[in-house]
C-alpha cells in the first residue's frame, strides 16, 4: 500500500493507492523525490514529527515528517532540519545513516506550504524501553551494562568531537540492532557547541529547553544544557536498565528529599560500577566526568578490574577462609566440616573464567546430613549473533532449540553440541519457543508480532499467524495439541486453531503486557500472568474470565501448574513465588526469594519446584514445606531461563547473552 503524507488528505491510507503514483483522494504525489514510497504510519507520538515506514526499492527506510502544526515555528523547523544535518556528518554503526540530501521538502498538490521530511536508515530492532518490557523488566547484568556503557560512550565520543551534544538520552532514544549494536536515535534536540551557544548559556540568551522526566539534569531543566548533561542522562538510563525501575518511580526515588536510592535495587552490581554511575549523575555538571575520553578511560579500567577473580570470605568455626570464586573447594575441606555444614546442592562454572564456582554453605542439623552433589558444565554453544531469549528441549531429550534476538531459531544436537540447522523467517527478535508433545512441531513467538509454526523434521515454515498488534511474549498449547494460545504486549491473549492457523478468539482484560500463559492438565482452564501484577483465570470453551488473582506487587514473569491441576505457582519481579489454590483462587503460601524470580519448572511428581532468579541462582524448593532444598550458585549473570531434559539430568541455561550452557546434574 502507498501512504499519502499530505496533511490534508481525506484518506491517506487508502488501499486503492497500492499501485498508484498519484493519490486518488487528493492528487498529491506518492513517490517522494521520485524514489521513496511511503507504506504506513508507524507513530505520531515522536517529538515534533510523525514517523513512517518507507521503501527505496526493496530497502526499508524511516521517514520523519514534521507535524504541520509546527510549520509556523521557525525554531522547531530549524531543530528538525538540524537532525538531518547532524546525522549526515556522523558515520558510525551506532548512529542512523542519513545521506547529505536526507532532508527535503514535499509540496502536496495545490499547496504552497511544504511538508518537511527526513529520510534515514531504518534500525531493525527495539528501543531499550521496549526491549526491557520484552524481557519482563529484568535488570541487565554487570557485564552487559559495561558492554552497553562502552558502546554508548564511543557513540557520544564521536558526537561530542563534532561539537554536538544530544540533550535527550533516554531508553526510548536508544535502539538495539539484531547484532547487539546499540544505536542512539532522535537527534532533533542535538545542539551544536558554539561560542554563541556558550554565551547564551552564560548570559541571558534564549536556549531551547528540552526535558524528559527522570533523565534531564538540573541545569538542563533550567534551560542551560552543557555536554556533561548527556552524562547525567546516560547515568539515569543505566539506573533504569540495572534496576528495571524508572528513575522517578518509588521506592528508588524519594520526592521529599529528591534522593535516588537505587543501590539496594541493583545488588548484583559491584560498588565500583555503582559509584561510577553515581558520578555520571552528579547534581552539578562540574562533578561529572569532564569529557567522553575520561568516561572511556574509566570504563576500560573498570572492565579490567572487574574481570579479575574475586576472593570470597567464608567463616567456619570462627575461622575465615578466602577462596577464589573460580576455584572449587577441595574435598578434604568438605570432609572436615561435613558434620556441621553442607556444601550446597549444585555448583556451576563462573562464566568466562572456566573454573569451578564456589559451593554455597548451608547449615544443617548433624542428624540430617546431606551428601554433597555436583553439577558439571558439559559444553557451551556459540552461534547466535545476538541475545538468546529462550530455550526448549525436545521430548526425547536429544535436541535443543534456541530463539534469539538475531531473528533466528537454532536447532542443536545436545549430545555433540553441533548446530543441526538454522530456521529463518522472523523479521525481529524470537521471544518464545514451544515444542509439541510428539516433538514434531515447533511454535515460535516474535517481536515482529507474529507466531510461526515449523515442521521440526524439515525446518519448513508451515504457518505464520498474524493478528497481534505488538510483540508476542508467550505461547501454550492444549493437551490435545489442537489449540494454541498466545500472550502479547498488546495486553491480549489470542486462541488459534493449530491445523488451520485461524484466529478463533481474542481475550482482552489485562491492563498491561501479558507475559506468560499456563494451561490446566484437562485443557479447560487458562491462566495468564501480566505486567499489571495480576493473574487472570479463563474458561477456554467460552473465553470468559473466571477470576482475577491479585497479590503480587510487581510484574509476574512466569506460571506453572501442578500435575493434578489443583495448584498454581507464579514467579514475580517482587522477589516472590506465590502458591495458589486453583479452585478458590486463594493464595496458600508465599515463597520468598532474594531477587526477581524469572522462571519456574515443576517436577513430574509435583513435589519439587525449580526457580531461576536474578540473584544468579537456580533454587530447588520442597513444595510440601516451602523450603529451599539446595541452591545452584556460581553464574556471573542472572538466570533468565533454563530448559530441563526428559531425563532430568540435562539442563540448558541462558542469561540474556549470546551463549548457551549445557550442564549435567547427578541422578
Amino acid at each position: 500500500m502507498s501512504y499519502c503524507i499530505n496533511p490534508s488528505c481525506p484518506q491517506p491510507s487508502d488501499p486503492a493507492n497500492t499501485n498508484n503514483r498519484i493519490c486518488r483522494n487528493c492528487g498529491s504525489g506518492l513517490l517522494l523525490k521520485g524514489r521513496y514510497q511511503v507504506m504506513r504510519l508507524l507513530s505520531d507520538k515522536s517529538g515534533f514529527g510523525k514517523v513512517y515506514e518507507a521503501y527505496q526499492g526493496a530497502i526499508p527506510k524511516i521517514l520523519k515528517v514534521l507535524k504541520q502544526s509546527h510549520n509556523t515555528n521557525p525554531r522547531i523547523v530549524e531543530l528538525f532540519q538540524q537532525e538531518a544535518a547532524v546525522l549526515s556528518q556522523l558515520n558510525h554503526p551506532g548512529i542512523p545513516r542519513v545521506e547529505p540530501d536526507g532532508y527535503f521538502q514535499f509540496f502536496p498538490k495545490n499547496s504552497t506550504e511544504p511538508v518537511h521530511c527526513i529520510i534515514m536508515e531504518k534500525i531493525d530492532g527495539l528501543n531499550l524501553k521496549q526491549w526491557m518490557r520484552q524481557q519482563g523488566n529484568h535488570p541487565i547484568s554487570e557485564k552487559q551494562a559495561l558492554n552497553w556503557l562502552n558502546q554508548l560512550a564511543h557513540i557520544l565520543h564521536l558526537v561530542h568531537q563534532k561539537n554536538y551534544f544530544h540533550r535527550d538520552i533516554k531508553p526510548e532514544n536508544i535502539m538495539i540492532r539484531s547484532s547487539g549494536q546499540l544505536v542512539l536515535i532522535d537527534f532533533g534536540t542535538a545542539r551544536e557547541l558554539t561560542y554563541t551557544y556558550l554565551a547564551e548559556v552564560g548570559g541571558s540568551g534564549s536556549v531551547t529547553k528540552i526535558s524528559s522526566a527522570g533523565y534531564t539534569p538540573p541545569e538542563q531543566e533550567k534551560g542551560h544544557a552543557v555536554p556533561q548533561s548527556d552524562f547525567y542522562a546516560l547515568g539515569r538510563t543505566f539506573v533504569y536498565l540495572l534496576t528495571g525501575r524508572q528513575a522517578t518511580e518509588q521506592p528508588i526515588y524519594e520526592p521529599l528529599t529528591d534522593k535516588l536510592n537505587w543501590h539496594d535495587h541493583a545488588s548484583h552490581i559491584s560498588p565500583q560500577l555503582t559509584n561510577f554511575i553515581d558520578k555520571l549523575m552528579a547534581p552539578t555538571a562540574a562533578e561529572r566526568p569532564k569529557n567522553t575520553q575520561e568516561i572511556l578511560d574509566k570504563l576500560a579500567s573498570l572492565s579490567q578490574e572487574l574481570s579479575q577473580p574475586k576472593l570470597v570470605t567464608h567463616v567456619i568455626d570462627n575461622t575465615s577462609i578466602q577462596i577464589s570464586q573460580n576455584i572449587s573447594i577441595v574435598q578434604p575441606l568438605a570432609e572436615k566440616y561435613q558434620n556441621k555444614w553442607l556444601l550446597g546442592g549444585m555448583a556451576a562454572l563462573v562464566v568466562g573464567l572456566g573454573g569451578y564456582g564456589i559451593w554455597q554453605f548451608y547449615h544443617s542439623s548433624p542428624s540430617q546430613p546431606v551428601a554433597s552433589e555436583t553439577i558439571s558444565l558439559v559444553k557451551t554453544l556459540d552461534g547466535h549473533s545476538s541475545y538468546v531469549n529462550y530455550l526448549v528441549i525436545s521430548p526425547d531429550g536429544q535436541t535443543l532449540f534456541s530463539g534469539s534476538a538475531d531473528k533466528t531459531i537454532k536447532v542443536w544436537d545436545i549430545a555433540t553440541g553441533k548446530e543441526v540447522r538454522t530456521l529463518t523467517g522472523h523479521a525481529s527478535s524470537v521471544n518464545y519457543l514451544l515444542i509439541s508433545s510428539d516433538g514434531q512441531t515447533l511454535f515460535s513467538a516474535s517481536a515482529d508480532k507474529t507466531i510461526k509454526i515449523w515442521d521440526v523434521a524439515t525446518g519448513k515454515d508451515i504457518h505464520t499467524l498474524t493478528g497481534h498488534s505488538s510483540f508476542v511474549n508467550s505461547l501454550n498449547i492444549s493437551p490435545d495439541g489442537q489449540t494454541l494460545f498466545s500472550a502479547s504486549a498488546d495486553k491480549t491473549i489470542k486462541i488459534w486453531d493449530v491445523a488451520t492457523g485461524k484466529d478463533i478468539r481474542t481475550l482482552p482484560g489485562h491492563l498491561s503486557a501479558v507475559n506468560y500463559l499456563s494451561i490446566s492438565p484437562d485443557g479447560q482452564t487458562l491462566f495468564s500472568a501480566s505486567a499489571d501484577k495480576t493473574i487472570k483465570v479463563w474458561d477456554v470453551a467460552t473465553g470468559k474470565e473466571i477470576r482475577t488473582l491479585p497479590g503480587h506487587s510487581s510484574a509476574i514473569n512466569y506460571l506453572t501448574i501442578s500435575p493434578d491441576g489443583q495448584t498454581l505457582y507464579s514467579a514475580s519481579a517482587d522477589k516472590t513465588i506465590k502458591v495458589w489454590d486453583v479452585a478458590t483462587g486463594k493464595a496458600i503460601r508465599t515463597l520468598n526469594d532474594s531477587s526477581f524470580v524469572n522462571y519456574l519448572v515443576m517436577s513430574r511428581d509435583g513435589e519439587t519446584l525449580l526457580s531461576g532468579s536474578a540473584d544468579k541462582t537456580i533454587k530447588i524448593w520442597n513444595l510440601s514445606t516451602g523450603e529451599v532444598i539446595r541452591t545452584l550458585t556460581g553464574p556471573a549473570k542472572h538466570i533468565n531461563y533454563f530448559a530441563i531434559g526428559s531425563d532430568w539430568q540435562t539442563i540448558a541455561t541462558g542469561s540474556g547473552d549470546n551463549e548457551i550452557k549445557i550442564w549435567r546434574m547427578p541422578k
